[in-house]
C-alpha cells in the first residue's frame, strides 16, 4: 500500500491544527473522507439534484441510476445475492432497530445477545422486550472479550427467535466467531443479526460465507458520509418484515382506507432517501475496493501490532482485550493507572493526538470489567501511518510519566 498516496487523497490530512500536524486516532467513532467521496456527493448536489423513482426528467433519471448503482456496490461489497437485499438506512443503529421493530415476535419468544454489545445492539431489544413480551438471554464474553461458541449452544433453544451479536467489538477489538454462532442458531431454528459496523470497514465480510440472516453497517465508519447505513437481509426474510415507517415510495396503490405495499427494498425505505449519502457511500466502496480489503486488513494488522506492543511495554497502562495483537482489530482501549480516561484524552488532544474517552456506547462491557469511568481508545484506519502510531505511544508515555 502506498500510504503517502492514500493520505494525499484525504483533504483534512493535508491540514494542520493550531499550526501543527495532528494524528486522527478516532476512526472507530467516525472515519475521515477522501476526495472521491466528497466529489461524488458534491456532484449530486451541484450537477443533477433530483428524486429517484418519482419524476421523469433527466435529473431524476440520473439520480435513480446513481442510487441504483450505489445499492449494487453495497450488495457486492458484502457479497449479497441481489442488490435488493440491501436496505438503505441512516446508520447501523437504524438497521438494527428496523429488524427489532419489524420482525414478527410473539410473546414468549427469546432473543439471545451478549454483554459486549454497543448500545445500538442492546437497547432495541430492551424496547422490544417491554413492548412485545419477549425475553432476553445473554452470553457473557470472558475478560478479554472472547466468546466460547459452546455457551451459545446452552443459551439458544427452541423458543429462541433471533441471536443479535456484535461482529467486531469497539472496546476489546475482538472478532466474534460469527460463522460458528450462525450455524448453532440455524440448527436451533433461530435467525442471526450481526452488528458489523466495526467489521465491514476493516476486513472482507461475506454474508454468503457466514450464512448470516441480517447484517448492519454504517457508511461513516468506512470513509463514507454520515447519515447513511445499510441493512443486509436475505430476500425472503426482508419480505416478511413489517415496515417500521410508511410513506412515499413504500406503496404501489392506496385509497382512503387501504394501501398496497411495494416490493422489497422500496417497501422498507419510506420517504425521500439520502441520495447524496448513498452515492457517497458507493464512491467510498469503490475507493476501498480499489485498494483491496485484504490489503487493508493486512496493513491494519501491522499498525495494530505497533499500537498494542507499545501499550503493553508501559507497566502503567492496562490494555483492554487480548494481549496478542493477532487476536485483535486495529483499535485499543486502555487506561493509565491512577488517571481519569477523560484527562488522558484531553492531554493527548493538547498534543494533537485525537482519541476518544468514556464508555464508547458500550456500558455493559465496561461495567463487567469494573471500569466505572470507561477507557481511552485509540482506533486506527488504513490512512494512519506507522510513524503516527509510534509518536502516539511516545507522547502517551511522556504524559503518564509527567503525571506520576
Amino acid at each position: 500500500m502506498n500510504i503517502e498516496k492514500i493520505r494525499s487523497d484525504f483533504p483534512v490530512l493535508q491540514k494542520q491544527v493550531n499550526g501543527k500536524p495532528f494524528a486522527y486516532l478516532d476512526s472507530a467513532c467516525t472515519s475521515l473522507k477522501p476526495k472521491p467521496v466528497l466529489d461524488a456527493m458534491n456532484s449530486y448536489y451541484s450537477d443533477y439534484t433530483g428524486c429517484a423513482g418519482r419524476s421523469v426528467h433527466k435529473f431524476a433519471k440520473r439520480t435513480e441510476e446513481e442510487f441504483a448503482k450505489a445499492r449494487a456496490k453495497a450488495a457486492k461489497f458484502v457479497n449479497a445475492k441481489k442488490p435488493n437485499e440491501i436496505i438503505w438506512t441512516k446508520s447501523a443503529t437504524e438497521a438494527i432497530n428496523l429488524v427489532a421493530h419489524s420482525l414478527k415476535f410473539e410473546k414468549g419468544d427469546r432473543v439471545v445477545t451478549t454483554n459486549l454489545e454497543h448500545s445500538s445492539g442492546l437497547l432495541p431489544w430492551h424496547a422490544v422486550a417491554a413492548e412485545k413480551g419477549i425475553s432476553l438471554d445473554f452470553v457473557l464474553c470472558n475478560k478479554e472479550g472472547e466468546f466460547n461458541p459452546e455457551e451459545f449452544k446452552e443459551k439458544i433453544g427452541r423458543k429462541t427467535r433471533l441471536v443479535s451479536i456484535i461482529h467486531a467489538s469497539n472496546v476489546t477489538a475482538t472478532v466474534s466467531p460469527l460463522k460458528e454462532i450462525t450455524k448453532i442458531a440455524h440448527d436451533a431454528g433461530a435467525l442471526v443479526l450481526a452488528d458489523s459496523a466495526q467489521s465491514v470497514p476493516h476486513f472482507p465480510v461475506d454474508v454468503k460465507q457466514l450464512g448470516i440472516d441480517f447484517l448492519a453497517f454504517s457508511g461513516h465508519k468506512m470513509i463514507g458520509p454520515t447519515g447513511i447505513g445499510c441493512l443486509y437481509g436475505k430476500e425472503d426474510l426482508l419480505e416478511k418484515l413489517n415496515p417500521m415507517l410508511l410513506g412515499g415510495e413504500t406503496i404501489t396503490d392506496a385509497d382512503l382506507n387501504s394501501h398496497v405495499l411495494a416490493e422489497v427494498p422500496e417497501r422498507l425505505e419510506a420517504g425521500i432517501q439520502n441520495y447524496a449519502g448513498a452515492i457517497g457511500l458507493g464512491a467510498a466502496i469503490d475507493y476501498l475496493s480499489g485498494i483491496g480489503m485484504k490489503k487493508i486488513e493486512a496493513y491494519e494488522k501491522e499498525l495494530g501490532k505497533i499500537l498494542v506492543e507499545g501499550l503493553l511495554n508501559n507497566p502503567k497502562i492496562d490494555l483492554i482485550g487480548p494481549k496478542d495483537s493477532k487476536k485483535r482489530g486495529s483499535l485499543a482501549a486502555f487506561n493509565a493507572k491512577g488517571m481519569d480516561p477523560h484527562d488522558v484524552a484531553l492531554m493527548l488532544n493538547d498534543k494533537n493526538f485525537f482519541v476518544r474517552s468514556g464508555m464508547h456506547c458500550a456500558y455493559p462491557i465496561h461495567k463487567f470489567l469494573g471500569l466505572k469511568k470507561g477507557s481511552v481508545r485509540a482506533s486506527l484506519y488504513f490512512y494512519n501511518s506507522k510513524e503516527e502510531v509510534k509518536l502516539f505511544i511516545e507522547n502517551l508515555s511522556t504524559i503518564i510519566k509527567n503525571f506520576s
